[in-house]
């Protein structure tokens, strides 16, 4: 049987919120965006590289969220001892793509999303981490993982039409 990556609901959120309400709900909007934008799709679909000559799949977009979600919530604010993923080389999680691995990628991504968000929990917008000689707060992280999100939603509106004619969501 074909492992396929399950329906979900996209996320709402308050359009009046204050600051902190307001940028978690921003993020998780943009996330269960991401992950209805896979939802249906086998694991063979999440790796079709179809938008040529892009090298662009969402298991590779799936892969690098994870990464990213890892890094900038775990390593570099809470300042987890914990591996980087896929820092082999550079784009290794767009290139090293593995359809048997697809639902093992996709249950990996849900999960640094959940560690991301308790990574922020309890701390201030204000609180902040040093990274290659700059100094970073809380607050630009979200900013980054909303932007991060929102860019390749936009990638995968592309990749998803192009896999199986859905547009939209």
């Amino acid at each position: 049987m074909t492992w396929t990556a399950p329906e979900i609901t996209r996320t709402g959120g308050s359009l009046v919120a204050g600051e902190r309400e307001m940028l978690e709900g921003y993020l998780a909007w943009h996330r269960s965006t991401f992950l209805l934008k896979c939802a249906g799709l086998t694991a063979e679909q999440l790796a079709l590289r179809a938008a040529p000559p892009s090298g662009l799949s969402l298991l590779g977009l799936i892969r690098h969220l994870a990464k990213v979600e890892r890094t900038w919530f775990r390593q570099r604010f809470a300042g987890e001892p914990v591996e980087p993923l896929h820092a082999e080389r550079r784009d290794a999680d767009f290139d090293d793509l593995d359809p048997a691995r697809a639902a093992e990628e996709y249950a990996l991504l849900v999960e640094e999303m959940r560690l991301a968000d308790d990574a922020a929990a309890g701390a201030s917008l204000d609180d902040t981490f040093t990274f290659r000689d700059e100094v970073y707060s809380l607050r630009m992280v979200y900013l980054h993982m909303i932007g991060e999100y929102a860019r390749h939603n936009g990638h995968a509106d592309m990749v998803r039409e192009r896999v199986d004619g859905v547009t939209g969501a």
